[in-house]
């Protein structure tokens, strides 16, 4: 078996975006590096950031649909000297020319299945348009996963449904992105809570990440209305307007804290009784095995990645998507077992790191 050294990853997202995506990219990236060897990342230009070593931007455009983002033209830039394998993170122009490069060269291309696109159809269109979008989708990441001689998945949900659902003909390995169990840790939170004036006398609940329409950050919303608990949103996006409405319509407790610093997370996880995380669309879930990382419970609805992510009694509870009632018998059952579950948290950490997935990469570049 063959020890491998040098890894070039191309992505159609990066930094200066941040999302789950670029944060398991520039970590895999560290990691690698100080293990094993090289690291190079290829990715769309974008406004903002300019390329480290070894980071290779490419000429981009505007992308449809999603006008925050941009589309790398598919090419290879200069410099950029053949490793030995190629890791695809995305299934658009720069994974495309990552996959074309490989080929060219005779070296191994490894694909993540990061996102669910037929997932993503809704967001655009519905009705009897919305059923053809998504075999659309699935054809399209059929062709592109099938020219790959290896799959990861960050859960086994996402690797069935790349398998059952997508029907692709691939060999798929579940590898967590895995976290930084040394940042994500828990802290005392009381410099935060006092910051940000979050109350002491009442059960916190808290999410946060991109508040979007997919979220449904509203079953978050409704599970505290009309209760003696406070509900911390941080993050932004563009359901943020309605949320606000929401919150003040149906009379509950919610605090929106806007952005947060990275810096600021283990704080914020720490100071919550409970992390609640409603979105049935993720592929893994990284913020729940953050929260977890830090001791808190987490309430997840039981769609999608995070009946893998959220252990139901262990690291938390899930509930059924939709139920409020469901939902607030989990925060309880969390709240009435606050210190067992903290503790089952803190056990888990190991698993959580990304040392482990690094580990299980290495495994799967060597044996190709």
């Amino acid at each position: 078996m063959t020890r491998t050294e040098s890894v070039a990853a191309f992505t159609d997202l990066y930094l200066p975006t941040v999302n789950g995506v670029t944060y398991t990219i520039q970590l895999w990236r560290e990691r690698w590096q100080q293990r094993r060897g090289s690291m190079s990342i290829v990715y769309p230009k974008m406004e903002g950031y300019e390329p480290e070593q070894g980071e290779y931007p490419l000429r981009s455009v505007r992308a449809p649909l999603y006008p925050q983002y941009r589309l790398g033209l598919p090419s290879v830039p200069d410099g950029l000297e053949t490793p030995d394998l190629v890791h695809v993170h995305t299934p658009f122009s720069v994974g495309f020319a990552g996959i074309r490069y490989a080929r060219k060269h005779s070296i191994p291309v490894v694909a993540s299945y990061h996102t669910l696109l037929d997932d993503r159809a809704s967001q655009h269109v519905s009705g009897n348009v919305l059923d053809g979008v998504k075999r659309t989708c699935r054809l399209y990441e059929r062709t592109f996963f099938e020219r790959v001689d290896h799959v990861t998945a960050p859960t086994s949900f996402a690797r069935d449904h790349l398998l059952e659902t997508v029907d692709a003909d691939v060999d798929v390995t579940v590898v967590s992105n895995g976290i930084d169990t040394d940042f994500f840790r828990p802290v005392d939170p009381t410099s935060f809570r006092r910051r940000h004036d979050l109350p002491n006398d009442r059960p916190l609940l808290g999410y946060t990440g991109r508040h979007g329409e997919e979220k449904r950050l509203e079953e978050a919303i409704d599970a505290v209305a009309g209760t003696e608990m406070t509900l911390v949103l941080g993050g932004d996006g563009p359901a943020k307007d309605r949320l606000e409405e929401r919150a003040a319509e149906h009379d509950a407790d919610v605090l929106f804290l806007g952005f947060l610093e990275r810096e600021e997370l283990p704080a914020f996880y720490s100071a919550l009784d409970v992390f609640i995380f409603p979105s049935p669309v993720e592929t893994q879930g990284l913020v729940a095995l953050e929260a977890t990382a830090c001791g808190t419970p987490v309430v997840a609805v039981d769609a999608g990645a995070l009946t893998d992510s959220v252990i139901h009694g262990e690291t938390g509870y899930r509930y059924q998507q939709g139920s409020i009632g469901d939902c607030q018998w989990a925060i309880t059952r969390c709240l009435e077992e606050a210190d067992r579950l903290a503790d089952l948290c803190r056990r888990r950490r190991p698993m959580l790191s990304v040392e482990h997935s690094i580990e299980q990469l290495a495994a799967i570049y060597d044996g190709l």
